[in-house]
């Protein structure tokens, strides 16, 4: 389990640093939920980018959802270095939110222009709303049950949609079209739907227990960058939203150490 649990850690740390210093912000038994977690979602979002053909990118796919069917059915499950733990990580309630994650992935196979924001938003919420509810609910947010999916979908939104905005350089690069229109005006709309729901988990922020809490601390800076993307929608192309390195270390650190929403 230890060598599963550092080749997650691996994954985790060459292909996404921010929930790497997250997951490492969090005491040390949250990171069996975290580690196999964030493993588990690098893998299926990058499955779409590793090839060219749309065949091959779906069955790639298609495996993970086979796997998070074996551990639904709570039978034996295959030997993976991030699929072993998972099944320890996680319960059988937890695979729908997941297997949508797997599901919106799709898109990425054979990419089609979003005709409007409600279709990005469907999107960024399948991607990212469920990792964080999962989360929160292992590490301690049974308690309040359904509250604490309220606030993870907020989050998740917040979180989805300033990552977004942070890669639409390089999406534009990639020949994607990320934005449902490529105006200044669609960049404000999609700042503002974050801000409002970076707000709501703010406003929820109180209730959530502190076991569930390192669940949001790749939230860290997400509302300053959202906040950015809404007065200068200019800086999103410009890819100026990100903060240094030095800034958005010191947002985590805040956060873990303090509990509070930054």
């Amino acid at each position: 389990m230890n060598d599963d649990l550092n080749a997650c850690a691996a994954l985790v740390e060459r292909g996404d640093p921010v929930r790497f210093r997250a997951a490492m912000a969090a005491p040390v038994a949250a990171r069996r939920v975290l580690f196999p977690l964030y493993a588990f979602n690098l893998e299926v979002a990058r499955a779409p980018w590793v090839t060219q053909e749309p065949l091959i990118a779906r069955m790639r796919l298609q495996w993970w959802r086979d796997a998070l069917a074996e551990i639904a059915e709570g039978g034996v499950v295959r030997r993976h270095e991030v699929v072993t733990p998972l099944a320890l990580a996680i319960r059988a309630e937890d695979v729908p939110a997941l297997d949508r994650l797997v599901a919106a992935r799709d898109r990425d196979v054979e990419p089609a222009d979003f005709a409007n924001e409600a279709e990005v938003l469907d999107y960024l919420d399948a991607t990212s709303t469920g990792l964080i509810a999962v989360a929160a609910h292992r590490l301690g947010g049974d308690a309040l049950g359904a509250a604490v999916g309220d606030v993870a979908g907020s989050a998740g939104r917040a979180l989805g949609l300033a990552n977004w905005l942070m890669a639409v350089p390089v999406l534009e690069a990639a020949g994607r079209r990320p934005l449902p229109e490529g105006s200044d005006t669609a960049i404000a709309g999609l700042a503002r739907a974050g801000t409002v729901a970076w707000q709501e988990v703010r406003r929820a922020w109180r209730g959530v227990p502190n076991a569930a809490k390192p669940a949001f601390f790749p939230m860290a800076g997400a509302g300053m960058i959202l906040r950015r993307a809404l007065r200068d929608p200019g800086l999103v192309r410009a890819d100026g939203l990100e903060p240094g390195q030095l800034q958005a270390r010191l947002r985590m650190a805040a956060m873990a150490v303090s509990g509070r929403l930054w």
